[in-house]
């Protein structure tokens, strides 16, 4: 079976937020290599703390 894989970086409606269950909007990379997910207000509220530990940071809301 041949396919493409979506990427590592979109988000389905399957992806929930880990800290409250709620669609994930959000895909932080973390530079350890592992990944967190938020929805929209847990991104916001852990926005600062992400940047200090140099997360990548994907964001579907600003998707074109």
């Amino acid at each position: 079976m041949t396919g493409a894989l979506a990427s590592p970086t979109t988000l389905t409606a399957a992806d929930r937020c880990d800290r409250c269950g709620a669609a994930a909007v959000v895909r932080a990379v973390l530079p350890t290599g592992g990944d967190l997910l938020f929805c929209g207000h847990h991104a916001r509220e852990h926005a600062t703390r992400l940047e200090e530990l140099a997360a990548v940071i994907h964001d579907s809301r600003h998707a074109g």
